[in-house]
């Protein structure tokens, strides 16, 4: 059996370094460029998989180098390819700047994910194996439905990241079992900012959120239960790319075997903490042995 099936994105990350994100109109001189293999899809796959799951991959990759390198990425870290399409033309990219504080601003050109409408050859035979579906929003929302539909038909539990930000349909929400935005995310569909009545709006549309807060650690809210707020680690940022991702991956193993969902909180903020004290995103993804460590 598959633990963990992502569909989702991958993505070549472009990172430049700098002291602040350049304003309109201007330009700064950065310190550092790096190429790191990344996507929010990939990303939590890799994170999962590092952190012990038995994970597979669905989406696609370009036929350019960058598709190469993020296929080997990925099976490096244990990740099954299997499924994961080679779209003719290039991969998908993400600009990232990332400052000295470790904040980051993102630009993402879909590329080869804008093929990825819809469920493929095998596709809803993988996710019907498995315990938990991880989805995102850098695919067509058609495809993200079409997974999340297909793990309802099959009892496979779906634990959505709404990142980008952007309105849900109604029938994605319904067939979605945890939902875990960031607090701007949370915003965006809640029409409201407080985490706590963001919580409480969303239980209105699905069963159970997660709305990570950064360094405050995350919020836990659930159907016909009080809500609970689990601290994060206290830890120096040198860069946030990817720790929503590592939280997410992390989580889902958690919970996949079975941990109390305190417990499970507390496990993924650590993971996402180890990967905020090192650059880039899936470069930084702690392994299990470090995740036990740290927690």
């Amino acid at each position: 059996m598959t633990g963990i099936v992502v569909l989702g994105s991958t993505n070549m990350d472009l990172v430049a370094y700098v002291p602040h994100a350049p304003k309109r109109g201007e330009t700064v001189t950065g310190r550092e460029f790096r190429t790191i293999p990344g996507g929010k899809g990939a990303n939590q796959a890799v994170a999962a998989a590092r952190a012990g799951g038995d994970v597979a991959m669905i989406g696609a990759v370009g036929s350019d180098e960058f598709g190469e390198l993020l296929r080997h990425t990925l099976e490096a870290s244990g990740v099954d390819t299997d499924l994961l399409r080679t779209a003719e033309g290039p991969s998908g990219t993400a600009h990232i700047v990332v400052d000295d504080e470790g904040g980051n601003s993102i630009v993402v050109i879909p590329g080869a994910n804008g093929a990825v409408n819809a469920l493929g050859p095998g596709d809803e035979a993988l996710i019907a194996t498995s315990d938990a579906l991880l989805l995102q929003l850098e695919l067509p929302l058609s495809a993200v439905l079409d997974g999340a539909e297909a793990a309802r038909r099959h009892g496979v539990r779906t634990i959505l990241t709404p990142a980008p930000a952007q309105p849900l349909p109604p029938e994605l929400l319904a067939v979605t079992d945890l939902l875990v935005p960031n607090e701007h995310e949370a915003a965006t569909l809640a029409g409201v900012a407080d985490p706590h009545m963001a919580a409480e709006a969303l239980l209105r549309q699905v069963p159970e959120v997660v709305i990570t807060l950064g360094s405050a650690g995350s919020l836990y809210a659930a159907r016909g239960s009080a809500p609970v707020t689990v601290p994060a680690p206290r830890v120096r940022a040198v860069d946030t790319t990817g720790a929503g991702d590592t939280f997410v991956g992390a989580l889902a193993v958690a919970l996949v075997e079975g941990r109390p969902v305190q417990q499970a909180l507390s496990w993924a903020s650590a993971a996402a903490a180890l990967c905020v004290q090192r650059p880039g995103a899936s470069t930084s993804m702690p392994y299990r042995s470090e995740i036990d460590d740290a927690s």
